[in-house]
């Protein structure tokens, strides 16, 4: 496919070792030649931070982003028992700068660099956007001097209380009994649930979500948009009457399939799609 693949660092900070899982990278994504239109966007699959589906909700998305002239890049971030919060968000975090240090290389605009996640994903990509940063100029790593905020995000059935111990509905265990966090621990992970973080610095947000999933909280989705709007952030929001959770981008459902096309036309009134 003559698909680069990026590490994040050359040596990940935590790293238990140096096999495939403990690699965090990014997988770029080109647009075709003479379609570039400076944009670009972060994508992080979604797995209940067990594994990534990394076609259904990275690959396929990266090609619809990538057929409308966005550079995407697909990142693959730690997980599992082995790599508990804060690992993933700092890998997110680090994706974000990365990106905007290689703007010049790949002539993207700096101001138009998003993240788009699903699931634990959707998770993680609103969780970065409530703890942004202008950088760090004090770093000795050139990379950690740029800011790591998104510059818009997208929230596809986002998984938004992962962090908090059993969460309705009961389908899909909490991320603390899923990683056996011990019964002291699970306050400081609670910590990591989005909605706490919300403010005007939050970028401007699109989520969707379909009334009957039955594997993460609706209202969690309602709530967060609720924060944002409260907040003052520039906020849309998509509640489908039906449809199974990890629908990527629709699956050829009728109704599901109008997503990414409301996503469109979203990102064009942003002026994120020129």
């Amino acid at each position: 496919m003559g698909l680069d693949v990026i590490r994040l660092w050359p040596s990940a900070p935590g790293a238990l070792g140096d096999n495939f899982d403990d690699i965090p990278t990014l997988t770029v994504f080109a647009p075709q030649q003479g379609r570039a239109n400076g944009s670009s966007v972060v994508i992080a699959p979604g797995g209940a931070y067990l594994g990534l589906a990394i076609n259904l909700e990275g690959r396929q998305v990266a090609d619809w982003y990538a057929a409308r002239g966005f550079t995407a890049f697909v990142l693959k971030y730690r997980l599992g028992a082995k790599y508990l919060m804060p690992v993933p968000l700092t890998d997110a975090s680090r994706a974000m700068r990365l990106v905007r240090s290689l703007a010049p290389k790949f002539k993207l605009d700096p101001e138009r660099i998003g993240i788009m996640g699903f699931s634990a994903g959707g998770h993680l990509a609103a969780l970065l956007s409530t703890r942004v940063d202008n950088g760090h100029a004090e770093s000795g790593d050139p990379v950690e001097h740029f800011s790591n905020k998104p510059d818009f995000v997208v929230l596809g059935y986002p998984w938004l209380n992962a962090m908090q111990p059993s969460p309705p509905p009961p389908f899909i265990a909490s991320y603390q009994n899923l990683m056996k966090i011990p019964e002291a621990g699970r306050a400081a992970f609670e910590a990591y649930t989005p909605i706490r973080g919300v403010s005007a610095d939050v970028a401007p947000t699109f989520i969707f979500i379909t009334t009957d999933d039955a594997t993460v909280s609706v209202q969690a989705a309602i709530d967060y948009f609720g924060a944002l709007k409260s907040a003052g952030v520039p906020a849309e929001f998509h509640c489908f009457a039906h449809g199974t959770h990890g629908i990527g981008l629709g699956s050829g459902d009728p109704a599901l399939d109008l997503w990414p096309v409301l996503l469109e036309s979203w990102l064009r009134g942003r002026h994120v799609l020129p």
